[in-house]
């Protein structure tokens, strides 16, 4: 049995995990290409704390920062898979669920905003 997300080094291995494979997805990789991934990805530690810890402090509306982004159905899809795939390679339990179902909230907030 895997362990559940508890800590934020655990959301550190996620997260990092995740974007190892998002930047070598042919589908959705171009549009992480050009990010600093030294800024972005302690911004992303910080949402995910915030969203499964309940760390304080996390006010970027994630909406805006994608508005102009030409982010289609399918490159949602594609985000979701890979967010799942790698949620369920490294964990499983409550947080590990949770993490997945936020994920696809905001799939589904965003895009109802932007596409």
């Amino acid at each position: 049995m895997k362990n559940d997300i508890k800590t934020k080094s655990d959301i550190e291995e996620l997260i990092t995990t995740f974007y190892k494979k998002v930047v070598l997805d042919d589908l959705i990789g171009p549009f992480f290409k050009q990010l600093d991934f030294g800024k972005h990805l302690p911004k992303m530690y910080h949402f995910w704390s915030f969203v499964l810890l309940d760390e304080a402090g996390y006010t970027t509306d994630v909406t805006k920062v994608h508005e102009h982004m030409k982010i289609k159905p399918m490159h949602f899809d594609r985000w979701i898979s890979l967010f799942n795939e790698t949620t369920d390679e490294l964990f499983e339990g409550e947080k590990a669920e949770m993490a997945k179902q936020r994920a696809f909230l905001m799939r589904w907030t965003m895009e109802s905003k932007i596409s």
